[in-house]
């Protein structure tokens, strides 16, 4: 059974939206609402907004929406009866002896308890005789007992089914060790899913063991294995070693490219210091970062790979709205190798690097002097060219006037042809950017950009007319029986608009609140529609006049645009439209 309707509205009163957002989103009122740059997305004008009559939440940028649970649920990845559980325990509040699903928590914490005791079984083996090869490989890599200990650091021997034994022992049903991706089923059995690797525990901000990445022993392949996407466990959004970092006291935070790295420069006095998780730099891990710094110092391998990476790193902790460094690490060396080969004096040689690293505007100039011979005319050209486009994307104009005033005096070229060639490159991307919003408007309003309602470009009036009427419900429950009388669920166009209003109706009609139990009900994505619905700005200024009129609409015929035209149709076309079919009922 479901959590009661007064036990959810106790619980988001007692948890009120605002202050429960203000905690990783810096918010400004702005009329009835709040208003702050999303956690969700990167972005530098403010487009999430928080309702505060409805204790709602919906970002205009990216699409997300929801209530006070749906929040939690995406920014501390937890699943609903978890962020029900986390705003209980805000709220000092009790949950509910029975009475709800507990089945998906309840396989959580089973992962949780799988994953930790598979970590004891990993360090617990590296100091064993089947180990030796892991400690051996560890102590080479010079690192001390004592940082082992501290990162949890193991060893998975040879024997596929070694954890599985153990974890049975404990009384792990198979189920679970394979829904923690701890193992993998075969045909009649399950394996351990780690072999022969040293063992490096991925550890999430509350302490619990949500992963393990794995170095092989051998030349065999892949080098590094890593925990797939689990229950617990989301690649693309966890940082190695975040835990650490966070309570360093500095609002900064090195970005490393492996687990060795991190390490090597936690052991040198670095606390900060964190990696991805066997992949590249994503959006939200650098919204992540932007939680817990103000400044990123990337410290990628200078090879070819490294550099790309850097490149791609850049560009995302920059729409995060991080201050970014490179670090370039002298001889070409990675972090690790550069310490090993200072021994004691690793601490003082990482930190002058550090203070000597430029920013990434830096960084990207010099690659690109590096590239072109300025001796040259030609080279000259080009590389103004290319340091242009770099200086157009700075939002900063003192930012951008002290590198041109730099590129003036190395090129010995006047200032105000670098600035013609700035401006004549942010019109560019300025019409670019433009372009791309109207083809945004434009698949909106034409339904094609709907993700969630995909029957919406087909019938564009009909879902317009369809969501005017279910925001209009959920604002004025009394009304339902008003709208009933004069419509019924088989005059919607839309599955999902028919699901919704058939939904709502059946809470209203038992008395119950029309979205107190969305967040259980829906996917995330679907949550994030039905609050664009109910925050749009057709829904706040609705009345019983627009309500009549979109049920006329819905009740017509409706013999205009067909499926074909609807994608290709103008917004005049379409408004249009709409003016003729309300005319006819007036």
């Amino acid at each position: 059974m479901p959590l009661s309707d007064g036990f959810l509205q106790e619980l988001k009163d007692r948890n009120d939206i605002t202050e429960v957002a203000s905690s990783y989103v810096s918010l400004k009122r702005r009329g009835r609402n709040m208003v702050g740059l999303c956690p969700f997305h990167g972005e530098k004008t403010p487009s999430f907004n928080i309702y505060t009559e409805n204790g709602s939440f919906y970002c205009f940028g990216c699409g997300v929406g929801g209530d006070v649970i749906s929040f939690v649920m995406r920014i501390e990845n937890l699943d609903y009866i978890d962020a029900v559980k986390w705003l209980a325990q805000r709220a000092g509040m009790n949950m509910p002896e029975d009475g709800y699903d507990n089945s998906m928590s309840d396989l959580r914490k089973r992962i949780f308890e799988a994953n930790r005791e598979a970590a004891r079984f990993y360090y617990n083996n590296l100091y064993s005789k089947n180990g030796r090869i892991g400690l051996d490989y560890f102590h080479g890599r010079m690192l001390s007992d004592r940082t082992i200990r501290h990162f949890g650091l193991g060893f998975a021997d040879n024997d596929r089914h070694s954890l599985c034994r153990h974890l049975w022992s404990l009384g792990f049903k198979s189920s679970e060790i394979v829904a923690a991706n701890l193992s993998y089923q075969n045909e009649n059995s399950i394996s351990d899913r780690f072999n022969n690797r040293v063992m490096f525990p991925i550890i999430d901000l509350r302490g619990n063991v949500i992963a393990f990445g794995g170095r092989i022993m051998t030349d065999a392949k892949p080098k590094y294995l890593n925990t797939s996407d689990t229950p617990v466990f989301k690649k693309s959004s966890n940082l190695f070693s975040l835990n650490n970092a966070k309570n360093s006291g500095e609002r900064k935070l090195i970005l490393c490219e492996g687990y060795m790295d991190v390490i090597a420069v936690n052991q040198a006095g670095f606390q900060n210091a964190v990696a991805t998780l066997g992949t590249a730099l994503t959006s939200e891990q650098a919204l992540l970062m932007k939680r817990y710094a103000d400044e990123v110092i990337i410290c990628y391998d200078s090879d070819e790979a490294g550099q790309k990476a850097t490149q791609k790193a850049i560009n995302l902790l920059r729409n995060a709205g991080l201050l970014v460094k490179v670090i370039t690490i002298p001889e070409g060396k990675d972090p690790d190798e550069f310490l090993r080969t200072k021994g004691n004096k690793g601490h003082d040689a990482f930190k002058n690097v550090i203070e000597n690293s430029g920013n990434d505007v830096e960084y990207r100039l010099q690659k690109l002097r590096n590239t072109y011979d300025i001796l040259t005319a030609e080279g000259r050209v080009a590389y103004l060219t290319e340091a242009a486009r770099i200086l157009a994307a700075l939002d900063n104009p003192i930012e951008r006037d002290v590198y041109i005033s730099k590129l003036s005096k190395e090129a010995e070229v006047s200032a105000d042809a670098i600035k013609q060639q700035i401006q004549k490159q942010s019109r560019s991307r300025f019409y670019e950017r433009r372009k791309k919003e109207f083809k945004a408007i434009r698949d909106n309003l034409s339904g094609r950009g709907d993700r969630v309602n995909t029957e919406h470009y087909k019938k564009p009036r009909a879902t317009v007319a369809e969501e005017g009427v279910i925001a209009y419900l959920v604002k004025n429950p009394d009304k339902l029986g008003k709208i009933n009388s004069r419509l019924s669920p088989e005059k919607f166009q839309t599955e999902f608009n028919r699901k919704l209003f058939e939904y709502f109706s059946e809470r209203i009609k038992n008395s119950e609140d029309a979205l107190s139990a969305v967040s259980a009900d829906f996917t995330q994505d679907e949550i994030s529609k039905i609050y664009q619905i109910i925050n749009s700005e057709s829904a706040r200024m609705a009345n019983e006049k627009t309500l009549f009129e979109n049920i006329n609409i819905l009740n017509d015929e409706f013999s205009g645009l067909d499926a074909s035209d609807a994608g290709a149709a103008s917004i005049d076309s379409i408004e249009a439209e709409l003016r003729r079919l309300k005319e006819k009922h007036q």
